[in-house]
Order: C-alpha cells, then sequence, then structure tokens
C-alpha cells in the first residue's frame, strides 16, 4: 500500500483526483475525510494543506505527494521531483501598484513586500544584490499596498486578473511553477512496484495530451503526399478498401497543428475524415 498526500480542497485537489481516475485507481470523494483508500488500487489518499505536503512526504509519513512546485522551492523539503504532471500552472511574481513606473529591480532596493514565499524571494533578491524588507502574510497578499501593509508583493499569478482588480501590475516573474508528483527518499522496496505503475498510467495519460486520432480515405496513387503530411508515433496504419484504388489511413496528429494538416490533407484527395480524442498512449 503506497500512500499519496494530495491538497485537501481548491484546483489542485480537482485536478488531482481527476488524474487518478483517468489512470482508472478511484477514490470516494463524496464523503471527505482525512485518509482515503482507493477501490481497485493499493493507494490511500492524505488530504492536506498545500504547503504541508512537501514535509509531510520528507518525513515518510506520505509515500509520495502532487504539489505545487512553488511548495517544494519555498521548504526546500528533502524530496525527489518525479515527474511534472502538466496542469496547475502558475508564475510566482512581483508586482506594484500600476499607477508606479518600473525603472527594473532596483525599485524594490529599500522597499517592503509582501509574500507568503518568503524564502523564494529572498533568495531571489540576494541572489541580485537586492535589499528589501520582506513582510511574511497568509492569504490575500494582494490587498497588502491598498491597505498600507506594504509597498508591493510577491505571490502566485495565473491570470493575472486578481492582480488588476486590486490596482497591481506583475513586473517580474521569478519563478515558473505547475503541479509536480514527488517521492520521499526513502521509500520501501516494496512500494517500488506500485509507483512504477502509477508512473506508467500518468505518463499513458500525459503522452495522450494535446493529440488526437485522425483517419481518412484516400486514392492509391497520392499515398506518398498523405504521408509526407502525417506525423505519427512510428507510422501511419495503412489498409486498402474494398474499392479498388482507395485505401484508409490512420495516424496520431498534434492539436497545435491539426487543422492545416487536414487543409493539406484535402488538397491530396483526402476524403471522409474523422478526428477523434486520444484517451491515452501506452509506448
Amino acid at each position: 500500500m503506497i500512500r499519496l498526500a494530495v491538497q485537501s480542497k481548491g484546483r489542485l485537489n480537482e485536478e488531482s483526483l481527476r488524474l487518478l481516475k483517468d489512470a482508472g485507481i478511484n477514490v470516494d470523494d463524496s464523503k471527505r475525510k482525512f485518509l482515503g483508500k482507493a477501490s481497485d488500487f493499493p493507494l490511500e489518499l492524505l488530504y492536506l494543506r498545500d504547503d504541508d505536503i512537501p514535509g509531510v512526504v520528507a518525513d515518510g509519513s506520505a509515500d509520495i505527494g502532487i504539489v505545487g512546485y512553488n511548495e517544494i522551492a519555498e521548504t526546500q523539503a528533502d524530496v525527489e521531483v518525479i515527474r511534472r504532471l502538466g496542469f496547475g500552472k502558475c508564475r510566482l511574481s512581483l508586482a506594484i501598484p500600476k499607477g508606479v513606473e518600473y525603472p527594473g529591480l532596483e525599485w524594490f532596493e529599500g522597499k517592503s513586500i509582501a509574500t507568503s514565499y518568503p524564502s523564494i524571494l529572498r533568495r531571489f533578491l540576494s541572489s541580485k544584490g537586492v535589499s528589501s524588507d520582506i513582510r511574511e502574510i497568509r492569504g490575500s497578499v494582494e490587498i497588502a499596498p491598498a491597505a498600507g501593509i506594504a509597498d508591493s508583493i510577491f505571490d502566485i499569478v495565473s491570470s493575472g486578473g486578481t492582480l488588476v482588480s486590486n490596482g497591481l501590475k506583475e513586473v517580474e516573474t521569478v519563478l515558473e511553477s505547475e503541479a509536480v508528483l514527488v517521492c520521499r527518499k526513502d521509500l520501501l522496496p516494496e512500494n517500488k512496484p506500485v509507483l512504477d505503475s502509477i508512473l506508467f498510467r500518468f505518463d499513458a495519460i500525459q503522452e495522450s495530451r494535446g493529440k488526437k486520432y485522425i483517419l481518412m480515405n484516400i486514392p492509391s496513387e497520392r499515398l506518398s503526399e498523405a504521408m509526407a503530411l502525417l506525423p505519427s508515433m512510428r507510422s501511419p496504419t495503412v489498409m486498402p478498401l474494398a474499392l479498388e484504388g482507395w485505401c484508409s489511413v490512420h495516424s496520431v496528429v498534434d492539436d497545435s497543428s491539426l487543422w492545416a494538416t487536414v487543409e493539406s490533407l484535402k488538397k491530396t484527395g483526402a476524403e471522409g475524415i474523422l478526428i477523434l480524442n486520444v484517451d491515452k498512449v501506452i509506448d
């Protein structure tokens, strides 16, 4: 049995549980408890505050955890980051009142900065040779300048909407973050196969993101042109149709280039094009 620590609420909690479900690991979340169990996989789920997860994994109370990389950077917990998970993306940035002119980092010299991430900020400012008054507060950091608590803030930014609504502007990005899977350094040998199974499933899900499965019929004489347009995991699948002179071609394409590829395929004579979502990709 392996124990996984996840955030107890919020967007990271929802996306972590969705990832587990997509991986075929189902946890009954209808009756939230501090500790839950998967019904079909040797896994316990421990619900915690995000800033508690790195320490709990480091001391072995949990074997693995899903948490924002910003929390690992802040606590500098002795854990191993084994996968970046591609969701919960954000950044830690410095922001100042929008009406203030910003000449560069020297603006922060001698200024007060409110933050919930003092360690990351302190290391950054030290590396830049800037001395500031760091004021640690928990929650509602963005109101600090308007409330007269600090001259500026250092906080998590996703869309930037919260900054704008509080009369602030982002001036320096210090750290890019996303959800990561972390593991204790001394994982028990009997839990290694369980972790490998989790990684196998997570990797299959991540590999499928941003991909579409495309099927089409194409004249056999134009097949080479179509093949030149189609990327694939190894090689497009080609099958003859009952109608002489025609074949069916199947491939996987990136969503970002899908429509340009389809338009080019149409010019080669492709028709009956079907586009399907890709659920999992297993190499």
